[in-house]
């Protein structure tokens, strides 16, 4: 089976927000949540980059590890989820996600601030497929219906990619090649390990 993944070529980005913007409006996230942000290192000095960041989806998540009522999952896509009925909205995933990915849906005090969202990677809740209840929680489940997340398909540039993770790994690859950058590409070591074959 696929183990989907995000990709973002940080040589494409142009800090549209093409894709923040698509996700809000595909699932109708509350404001003040973004479960995508494009983030700028080193604004309008030399070597700047725009990374656009969400779930990462992680292999080994540590939202999942620290919480206490087990409300994260991993479906057979390798696409972690969160159940909102089990969520007690205590914020340790928030606090352990290295991608700042889960998020409370409001401001106020502990206690106040609601159960927590993220990125669903277009792929809806433990709810039967795109029936109502799943959309008012989590949004649409583009996946269910045979598509990609629609903040990858926004992208303009096509920087950020999502899919089988082998797939965009290769995408990625072959970018990289003609760039000439070889095995000194941004990354490209933690992405890939050093066994890969250029």
């Amino acid at each position: 089976m696929a183990r989907m993944k995000f990709l973002l070529d940080s040589d494409r980005c142009i800090e549209c927000n093409a894709c923040v913007t698509a996700c809000k409006n595909e699932h109708e996230v509350p404001w003040g949540i973004n479960r995508r942000r494009v983030v700028t290192i080193n604004d309008g000095k030399p070597g700047e980059r725009s990374v656009s960041m969400a779930c990462m989806h992680c292999t080994d998540a540590p939202c999942a590890a620290v919480c206490p009522v087990s409300c994260f999952y991993t479906t057979a896509d390798a696409i972690v989820l969160h159940d909102k009925d089990l969520c007690i909205g205590c914020g340790y995933c928030f606090y352990a996600c290295p991608f700042g990915a889960p998020q409370y849906p409001r401001i106020g005090n502990f206690g106040s601030r609601g159960k927590m969202d993220k990125c669903t990677y277009c792929a809806g809740g433990p709810q039967a497929d795109n029936t109502g209840a799943e959309y008012i929680q989590y949004g649409a489940n583009r996946i269910a219906e045979g598509k990609l997340p629609l903040c990858a398909e926004m992208c303009s540039t096509k920087a950020l990619l999502a899919g089988d993770g082998e797939v965009i790994a290769q995408i990625y690859r072959e970018r990289v090649q003609r760039r000439g950058y070889g095995a000194g590409a941004w990354g490209w070591r933690t992405a890939y390990r050093e066994t890969v074959a250029i």
